[in-house]
């Protein structure tokens, strides 16, 4: 069977996956901790925001097998996964569930984060658009949603480890070189993507992130100091 190298995954694509992998990692880790560790817990809560929005636009603007159109997995491509006779490039349709549950998941979880807060100290960037009450309720569900993801990355790393000895399949060094070794007749390299949807992607993303930092709020007005007691 003849085989030929060809380019799966483009660079942005690359560079986000690993980048995402590495900030949810941490996030947990500073979560976990607490302490002064909380302040480093936003700020990798404001990476992600960058990161996946990137994602999402990448996901319009990308390369070929970059494109959410290109893996979406309808019924029919999971029924023909299933069967064994789906063939395709990218994403098979099981592992597309897995990354449109895992971006859905975290939107939730990083929209909910910047309105938290801890009952001590900390609040979230946009804490003061939603007041205490919305607070509590939007940090429960930060803290209930950080469980199902912790769940869902374990499930997707046991996935790419039952893929890698089971199936056969090394999913780790594409995402890594950016190519993959096919049959002749399976596929072509991926297109699109380039310099120009990237700038815009980059610079929306970039939006998105001082959006979520709060930064562009107006400071709360300062506290009046208390009268003094009249001596007598």
């Amino acid at each position: 069977m003849v085989q030929r190298r060809i380019r799966i995954w483009d660079l942005p694509t690359r560079i986000f996956h690993w980048s995402l992998a590495l900030t949810v990692f941490a996030a947990v880790a500073t979560g976990q901790i607490g302490g002064n560790w909380i302040d480093w817990h936003a700020r990798l809560g404001l990476l992600a925001t960058g990161l996946v929005v990137f994602r999402l636009l990448w996901g319009l603007l990308g390369s070929t097998y970059a494109r959410f159109a290109q893996f979406f997995p309808t019924p029919a491509a999971i029924r023909a996964y299933l069967a064994g006779t789906w063939r395709g490039l990218g994403h098979n349709p099981l592992g597309a569930l897995s990354v449109f549950a895992l971006l859905g998941l975290l939107t939730v979880q990083i929209a909910s984060g910047l309105f938290a807060n801890d009952d001590i100290a900390f609040t979230g960037p946009l804490y003061d658009l939603v007041g205490k009450e919305a607070s509590n309720r939007l940090t429960g569900l930060h803290h209930r949603l950080g469980t199902l993801l912790l769940v869902l990355v374990v499930l997707h790393v046991a996935a790419v480890m039952f893929y890698v000895h089971v199936r056969k399949q090394n999913l780790l060094k594409p995402m890594l070189s950016g190519e993959k070794e096919v049959e002749e007749a399976a596929g072509e390299c991926a297109r699109g993507g380039g310099l120009r949807p990237f700038l815009l992607a980059l610079a929306i993303a970039l939006l998105a992130v001082y959006g979520a930092s709060g930064r562009w709020l107006s400071p709360p007005p300062a506290a009046v100091p208390a009268a003094a007691a009249p001596a007598w």
